[in-house]
């Protein structure tokens, strides 16, 4: 589990494609310590799991359900990606619960720089757009936001400062894909009230 907080800016070093599958090179120094064979690392909002670490890099196995997913297929040497390593039970929950499982991608349809944010405004796919509303929480390449506004085919959020210099979001431009993570409570919430809207009844003793 993650929150959406973003640890470093990485780079990805290599990727070998392996057939049915592509194995990723990725530097971050910070990620890497004391990250070992089977660890969990959060890549632009997709959770991978550490084949191999060596100094400041790490290697981890992308099978091709994930490459058609996300984004993750868009990647090449030199490329820049969010990292956040999991967070650890009792610590601080900085953005929202993030599971790592990207649901769909969407666009960058425009960016509107003011003095102090830069309001950035997405694709969304239709069948995500009943998760997502105003105020909610949305991960968009593993950072975790605030919807300033929802549509059945968009939403804006607004980015500050520290969020436009520590991610790549400072510099995804209008067309670029990124990831999507709707917050996993809207959807069990949707599975709990079921088809009808209505909550199922608790079960109660048959006496």
């Amino acid at each position: 589990m993650f929150t959406g907080i973003v640890e470093e800016l990485g780079e990805v070093v290599a990727v070998a494609d392996l057939g049915d599958s592509s194995r990723f090179t990725l530097r971050g120094p910070v990620v890497t310590d004391g990250a070992g064979h089977g660890d969990s690392i959060a890549v632009n909002g997709v959770c991978l799991t550490v084949v191999d670490t060596e100094a400041d890099w790490f290697t981890a196995d992308v099978m091709a359900e994930t490459l058609k997913r996300s984004s993750l297929g868009d990647l090449a040497p030199g490329a820049r990606v969010n990292l956040e390593r999991p967070t650890q039970l009792g610590g601080r929950l900085g953005g929202h619960l993030v599971q790592g499982h990207v649901d769909a991608t969407g666009t960058v349809v425009s960016r509107e720089p003011s003095d102090n944010w830069t309001v950035v405004t997405v694709s969304l796919p239709p069948e995500l757009a009943r998760y997502v509303v105003e105020k909610g929480s949305i991960t968009v390449d593993g950072v975790s936001l605030t919807v300033v506004g929802a549509d059945d085919d968009h939403f804006t959020v607004s980015l500050i400062p520290t969020t436009l210099d520590l991610t790549t979001l400072g510099f995804k431009q209008p067309g670029d894909r990124v990831n999507l993570e709707i917050d996993v409570i809207a959807k069990y919430v949707e599975r709990m009230l079921g088809a009808t809207g209505t909550a199922a009844a608790p079960a109660r003793d048959a006496r």
